[in-house]
């Protein structure tokens, strides 16, 4: 077939100058209200909500549009608990024996440690996993492009639209994570990428303060 034949017309919605910087005013003023929470709530969270922010993220841009990644729902609290239990684990070495002391020390004013109530008490753990190659029907592999940017978009995306939608996450990468791809039996063609766990913060979370970056510290104009 002609790749012309699967191209379709581009049509662009057009807004006022006065217009976008309304948006883009209202959506910087949102995000920077969201915060890394770690005091879950029990609190469920509609199946449908979930749904509208995955699909959000599948809207991610990705490498020759291979799509290579995959969002497993967790919300059973044998699953949540067994995924608690091999993080901690994991965690655990990491805090006593493999993080540097100069890692340990960057991570004492959040005050961190190896414990992760949160992956049980949170409603919803949303498994990020990376597809690092797909599979045909034969059982040939396809080859996928810029894996690791394509699914750290749409985990990006993700993350804005938990905060859209009103609710809290927080990013957990236990490393290593090989024990999620075991409790949440996928294949071995997919490796887990991030943890976020979804819901409500608890009736007295806190968080720590924290100053993100000026903007002259991020952006450099005209160089």
């Amino acid at each position: 077939m002609d790749k012309k034949s699967l191209r379709q017309e581009y049509v662009f919605e057009e807004i006022s100058p006065d217009e976008q910087a309304r948006r883009s005013s209202t959506f910087c003023d949102l995000l920077k209200k969201r915060r890394s929470v770690r005091d879950f709530s029990s609190r469920p969270v509609a199946e449908k909500i979930i749904e509208d922010l995955i699909i959000s993220a599948g809207t991610a841009p990705s490498g020759a549009n291979m799509q290579p990644w995959r969002f497993v729902v967790v919300t059973k609290p044998m699953i949540k608990k067994a995924i608690r239990i091999a993080a901690e684990k994991e965690e655990k070495l990491n805090y006593e024996q493999r993080f540097p002391q100069r890692w340990l020390d960057d991570l004492a004013h959040l005050g961190t440690t190896f414990s992760k109530p949160y992956l049980e008490s949170a409603p919803v753990l949303i498994v990020i996993f990376k597809i690092d190659y797909g599979i045909d029907a034969g059982g040939q592999k396809i080859k996928h492009y810029y894996v690791n940017e394509s699914v750290g978009i749409a985990t990006g995306m993700l993350i804005a639209a938990i905060h859209n939608a009103g609710l809290v996450t927080v990013t957990h990468t236990p490393s290593p994570m090989k024990f999620l791809q075991e409790i949440l039996k996928r294949p071995q063609n997919e490796k887990a990428f991030m943890l976020l766990p979804v819901g409500y913060p608890a009736a007295k979370a806190t968080v720590p303060v924290l100053n993100k970056k000026k903007l002259d510290e991020i952006m450099v104009k005209n160089p």
